[in-house]
């Protein structure tokens, strides 16, 4: 093609990508004249596809080291799930052309970065789901919320850019430093990339790190991105997310303390443990909650069973549009990367500790995180392990 006569969407699509992304999906790039149509995907609307809950589970007597397992919930309480694989496998013997028909039933369906490490989008999954809308209750695919442990959403997310988007939280800081909220922070969604090498699922325990003795949780929500996306615009950006989870970005506040005071980051004092879950809600799901860039949700922190934080999904300042576009920036953006709003206005001890638990956490406590539609996010506190391994071969 001459690209002298060309539209920039028709190069970027046809003269530069085929050689840079050679192996895999071409990623979301949006100019004037382009759309998600031309980089060869399907624009989501509202209510297009099916509303899902996913997670990865397993059987609670389950042998130790059992694999994960993909499940989508069946109903609004989360109380049914259906076994996707299984799933899979049936509807296949049902009509054996779906394999010809649609990539998602031609393998196995193991985990979640598998199906999009497959190319495949989150959104996919509703074939299945709905394929097996009439099943008997009774199905050897479908698994009873109380016989299951829930792990991460995403087991092993390429990276995780945690922003800083809601004003309550960063005007408390900046006054309980004396100063004011920089004219900057108001312009751009500001991040840094945090821990993705010790993510915890919901109920597995997380302790303060060497050398830390101010334990902290931070209510957050996290979106993950489902498609390779470059240069966003933030008014469509939103189109890249699979899906939204709860995040508690742990802190250990001594130690980001004495980081920070070097003006590079808090480092360790974030470097230890990043919990997630307890599933994925999509898009969908939420779209009935819309309040502008937002969702009228409510956010809860409970320690020990005493409320210690309640915030808002909508008082946030930068929508999650502005924050992948900010992130996507003359940088690819991977199917598997996770984008954290920040702390919602009250969200962590250090802003409430002195009115109500009047310390930070200790081992034997139990932080329990809730997002209105995203379910329950509880994590035990323990002591930090005498011993863990040198050398990680697994």
């Amino acid at each position: 093609m001459d690209c002298s006569s060309a539209s920039e969407a028709d190069c970027v699509c046809e003269c530069g990508e085929a050689d840079q992304w050679p192996n895999e999906r071409k990623p979301i790039r949006f100019t004037p004249t382009d759309s998600i149509g031309r980089a060869g995907l399907v624009r989501r609307e509202p209510l297009d596809s099916t509303p899902m809950k996913v997670a990865h589970v397993r059987e609670r007597n389950a042998p130790a080291g059992s694999p994960w397992r993909l499940a989508a919930a069946l109903d609004a309480g989360a109380e049914r799930w259906l076994d996707l694989e299984e799933a899979r496998q049936g509807l296949v013997v049902e009509d054996p052309r779906r394999p010809h028909n649609s990539l998602l039933f031609r393998r196995r369906l193991t985990t979640l970065d598998d199906l999009l490490a497959r190319g495949l989008r989150v959104e996919t999954l509703g074939e299945i789901v709905e394929g097996y809308a009439r099943a008997d209750p009774e199905d050897e695919a479908i698994l009873h919320a109380a016989d299951l442990r829930f792990g991460p959403p995403i087991l092993n997310p390429h990276s995780l850019r945690d922003f800083y988007a809601f004003e309550g939280h960063v005007k408390t800081m900046w006054e309980r430093r004396g100063g004011t909220v920089p004219e900057v922070w108001y312009r751009l969604p500001i991040f840094y990339f945090s821990n993705v090498s010790e993510i915890r699922g919901p109920g597995d325990p997380v302790w303060a790190p060497r050398g830390s003795d101010e334990l902290d949780y931070e209510l957050e929500v996290a979106a993950l991105v489902d498609t390779p996306a470059l240069n966003l615009e933030p008014d469509r950006a939103d189109e890249a997310i699979g899906g939204y989870t709860i995040l508690n970005d742990w802190s250990a506040r001594d130690l980001q303390r004495d980081e920070t005071t070097v003006r590079l980051g808090p480092a360790k004092g974030k470097d230890f443990a990043s919990s997630i879950g307890p599933w994925l809600v999509t898009p969908d799901e939420l779209a009935d909650a819309r309040a502008g860039e937002a969702y009228a949700l409510q956010m809860t922190a409970h320690v020990n069973g005493l409320e210690t934080s309640h915030g808002a999904w909508s008082s946030i300042r930068f929508s999650f549009g502005e924050m992948l576009a900010r992130a996507s920036a003359d940088a690819r953006l991977r199917p598997g990367d996770l984008i954290g709003s920040g702390t919602v206005g009250g969200g962590c001890l250090l802003e409430v500790r002195d009115e109500l638990l009047k310390r930070y956490l200790e081992p034997g406590d139990t932080v329990t995180l809730a997002v209105e539609r995203l379910g329950t996010l509880t994590t035990p506190i323990v002591d930090r392990p005498a011993s863990r391994p040198a050398l990680v071969t697994q």
